[in-house]
């Protein structure tokens, strides 16, 4: 079979290409990308207020809400084999463990960093250094 003749039979018949991408409809994708507007402005609006130690928890529930909206839609993850899924909780789980584990590690030397910054005059918002 020549170029000419593959070339013919592929792009008239749409089954040729094999198995394509699960096919969403338009306005499901329309639902989703202004929910993901909603969440955007839901998260400025969070900056707006003041909830003492919650500020940076709520941001980041939203944020992996979008993430998530994201995954399974954008990157058609809901309607993909089930492992992929698997993988990419499993990578989730592992960032998360990573990072309590890095902030576990920040938290143990707050107590000298403030008694330095106390004993060496250096105000806080300057990070260190006379």
């Amino acid at each position: 079979m020549s170029y000419a003749e593959h070339a013919a039979t592929t792009h008239a018949d749409p089954s040729a290409h094999g198995p394509m991408a699960h096919v969403m409809p338009v306005p499901m994708l329309l639902g989703v990308f202004l929910t993901l507007i909603g969440l955007t402005v839901l998260t400025v609006a969070v900056t707006w207020h003041n909830f003492e130690g919650w500020n940076l928890p709520i941001a980041m529930g939203i944020a992996t809400i979008k993430a998530a909206l994201v995954a399974l839609y954008f990157m058609h993850l809901r309607y993909d084999h089930p492992f992929n899924g698997l993988v990419f909780v499993a990578a989730l789980v592992f960032l998360g463990l990573f990072m309590s584990l890095t902030l576990l590690d920040t938290q143990q030397y707050q107590a000298d960093v403030a008694a330095y910054q106390q004993q060496n005059d250096v105000p806080p918002a300057a990070g260190g250094g006379k």
